[in-house]
């Protein structure tokens, strides 16, 4: 009997033992021992067992334990208050990653939803939304149509290359029926005074308050700060090695100190924390418990500024006093700021000369294709079928020059060590996102959109007495001095927009650089060109651009 038992937990020992190297590893030597150690613990239980397992039988319990718990391509939602809502994973050779928000707009999260079985998506979320998102990121640059059947079936950088942290978690909340019918918009303005471990608050008499904490969630309109709060509102910065930074704690009137959410914290909002407490400009944004924090509450959270606020209680939010905040222990929000920065503006008039039409068959757009920098019908479904790459393409040609006004240099922000070769260009690349080439109808839908897969900078031209610094060839340092230009020429590949499939007529042309906020900048208020586009099939005439924000 003892012998029985024993055979019996080595048996399932070795079983749950081969399932985690299965998914874990995808190792077929080291699964071909588990499976051979398998055996050999069936065979002597069969032979030691009163009742011998038949092979069929045996053949079952080994390969019921080696099934995958999930399917490939898998999706789930993480660290929000429902099954709606949350950070974007998906499921790739046996484990988790998340999805990176890089170029992430409401078609990916369209795709995203209707996967997951919603009728719709309701919100896109950028800046782990739901709390930091998975060190490993299996998908970046992800470009759908929205009208993919899965999120695999879009165009993406590839599995597991990316450029991003765990800041920069892609997330959706998807359209709820119930939840939009009973969500209110109170906000609390009480104290919590304990904070449980599931991030259910409670108040000094013990009772659950989690349906207070719920009553405001992701699928509510985000209202001003300065509109609920009961008193002046004070920022300080604390925890940190200097003056210049620290976790952002804000107490209303003569109430305590408290902690502000990183659910979505972003360089917007840093710049104005660090404006506001007279620290220059934002450095960095932090989501991190770094700075310490965790004795405190969380009083405020869902910050979202625009940039141009004078004060953070200008900004709007989400919750005040009990406040809901994913992932809390590693979720505070943070700034480092610093007295210099760089500050692009974008040359418009450089594009109005330099915009021009050209027809180029697919044979000579090969390592655009591999870029992604093309529209979707160009990507034949059966490349076997004689003469696609004969196919023309109508492309919509311009140079955009980009140049650093600020105190400090553009730099990017990935370390040397990760930027990406590419064999078509010749050098490396050291941005993912640098710019958006979109082209936008009269109501203000995009129609076209150019769609660069990563950039180069450097140094092309130099106010008098500046000498160059940056370069791409030769594995050189990039980036844009102060004074200087960086230059994408009108030649270069990806420097268009496939119109294709646009029709004739008028549009916008917007042109925008430093899109996203990724890298820190005085101002955003000149990184984008807006101009009208008037296209006749045979040519096309840019016009009356004017500089606004991304």
């Amino acid at each position: 009997m003892t012998h029985t038992v024993c055979s019996l937990l080595l048996l399932a020992t070795l079983t749950l033992f081969a399932g985690s190297i299965r998914n874990d590893f995808q190792d077929d030597f080291r699964l071909t021992n588990a499976l051979n150690a398998l055996d050999t613990a069936i065979a002597n239980f069969s032979t030691t067992s009163s009742t011998p397992a038949s092979p069929v039988q045996e053949n079952e319990l080994r390969t019921s334990r080696l099934r995958p718990r999930y399917s490939e391509g898998t999706l789930r939602l993480v660290g929000g208050r429902g099954v709606h809502e949350g950070n974007v994973e998906i499921f790739h050779i046996g484990r988790w990653g998340a999805i990176c928000d890089d170029e992430w707009d409401i078609r990916e999260a369209t795709v995203i939803c209707r996967q997951l079985g919603f009728t719709r998506a309701h919100q896109v979320t950028e800046n782990s939304q739901f709390g930091l998102s998975r060190k490993r990121v299996w998908m970046d640059n992800v470009y759908c149509n929205g009208d993919e059947r899965n999120i695999t079936d879009c165009r993406f950088d590839g599995w597991g290359a990316h450029d991003c942290t765990q800041r920069e978690g892609a997330g959706v909340v998807c359209f709820e029926p119930r939840l939009h019918e009973t969500t209110t918009t109170t906000t609390t303005t009480e104290m919590p005074t304990t904070i449980l471990e599931n991030d259910t608050l409670t108040n000094n008499t013990g009772n659950n308050t989690q349906q207070q904490m719920m009553m405001r969630d992701s699928n509510a309109a985000k209202v001003s700060i300065r509109a609920v709060m009961t008193g002046p509102m004070q920022v300080r910065l604390m925890g940190g090695r200097v003056r210049e930074e620290g976790r952002v704690e804000v107490r209303f009137g003569d109430g305590s100190w408290g902690l502000v959410c990183g659910d979505g914290w972003g360089m917007l909002e840093a710049n104005v924390v660090c404006k506001m407490l007279g620290l220059g400009y934002a450095q960095a944004p932090v989501q991190s418990n770094f700075f310490g924090g965790l004795h405190l509450g969380m009083i405020l959270s869902g910050v979202k500024c625009s940039g141009r606020e004078i004060s953070l209680a200008d900004c709007l939010h989400d919750q005040m006093g009990w406040a809901y905040c994913p992932g809390r222990a590693e979720n505070i929000a943070g700034v480092m700021c610093t007295d210099i920065a760089p500050d692009l503006i974008l040359d418009y008039q450089e594009i109005e000369r330099s915009a021009y039409l050209e027809d180029r068959q697919l044979f000579f757009l090969q390592c655009a294709m591999e870029e992604n920098c093309m529209a979707k019908s160009a990507y034949p479904q059966n490349r076997e079928i004689y003469g696609w790459q004969l196919e023309v393409r109508r492309l919509l040609r311009f140079t955009a020059k980009s140049k650093n006004i600020g105190t400090a240099d553009f730099r990017p922000v990935i370390p040397k060590e990760m930027w990406q070769w590419h064999h078509c260009h010749l050098h490396y690349h050291s941005m993912e996102v640098f710019a958006h080439f979109d082209i936008i109808d009269g109501r203000g839908k995009r129609v076209a959109e150019g769609h660069k897969a990563s950039f180069c900078l450097e140094d092309n031209q130099c106010d008098m007495g500046i000498q160059p610094k940056y370069a791409c060839a030769n594995y050189g340092d990039q980036g844009i001095s102060v004074g200087c230009t960086d230059t994408y020429l009108h030649n270069v590949d990806c420097q268009w927009i496939d119109i294709t499939d646009v029709a004739p007529g008028y549009y916008f042309l917007k042109i925008s650089i430093n899109p996203e906020f990724k890298i820190p900048e005085m101002s955003y208020e000149n990184n984008a060109a807006l101009c009208s586009l008037y296209y006749n099939s045979l040519s096309i005439h840019v016009w009356n651009c004017t500089m606004m924000r991304p």
